[in-house]
């Protein structure tokens, strides 16, 4: 275990963990064994949080995008003002965390293909529920499809643009407002 490590698991641990190694020696050379010796735990208290080194990166905002679909699929409230509820719930007390840091030194850490493509699975997951929900609300299903991808861009250029502005100085809620109004092409007050 590295000195001064907290024996306590926790999620954030273990991130803190694949973080530092991930800038230390890159993403590919970083093993979960790697992980867990610098956290300080086991491997089944790894896999206990997340189901791969990947999966480090994403957990805070899965949980959020899995929160959105399911509100989506319920159909609460009207399609663009439920999607826009989904999105902004999405948004609200969002911290920082492993993704920030990843999106911000991804070639540092090696990862900026893992994430791309990460990224590009997860924004399109989201898509097709706000899709889903748009044509519940009666639009046609190519209109909603193509609002869906433009409202799922804006959130993901939105965590982009946060955390190269430094997430710890400023809400993500700002600039998914100003994606926000890119989408609907209202200027910004």
């Amino acid at each position: 275990m590295a000195s001064g490590r907290p024996r306590a698991t926790s999620r954030e641990t273990i991130s803190d963990a694949a973080c530092e190694l991930f800038l230390e020696q890159g993403y590919d050379a970083t093993s979960v064994a790697d992980i867990t010796v610098r956290a300080g735990v086991s491997r089944s208290s790894f896999f206990n949080y997340f189901d791969s080194k990947a999966e480090v990166l994403w957990s805070g905002l899965d949980e959020r995008l899995t929160t959105a679909a399911q509100r989506l699929d319920a159909g609460e409230g009207d399609g663009d003002a439920a999607v826009r509820a989904a999105l902004v719930a999405i948004a609200d007390g969002f911290a920082p965390d492993a993704l920030a840091l990843a999106l911000v030194h991804a070639e540092a850490m090696g990862v900026a293909g893992e994430l791309d493509r990460d990224a590009a699975t997860r924004q399109a997951r989201l898509g097709r529920a706000i899709a889903r929900r748009l044509a519940a609300g009666g639009q046609s299903r190519l209109v909603a499809e193509v609002r869906a991808a433009a409202y799922a861009g804006a959130l993901f250029a939105a965590l982009r643009a946060w955390a190269h502005a430094g997430p710890g100085t400023s809400a993500l809620s700002a600039p998914l407002a100003a994606a926000l109004a890119a989408v609907d092409g209202t200027p910004l007050a």
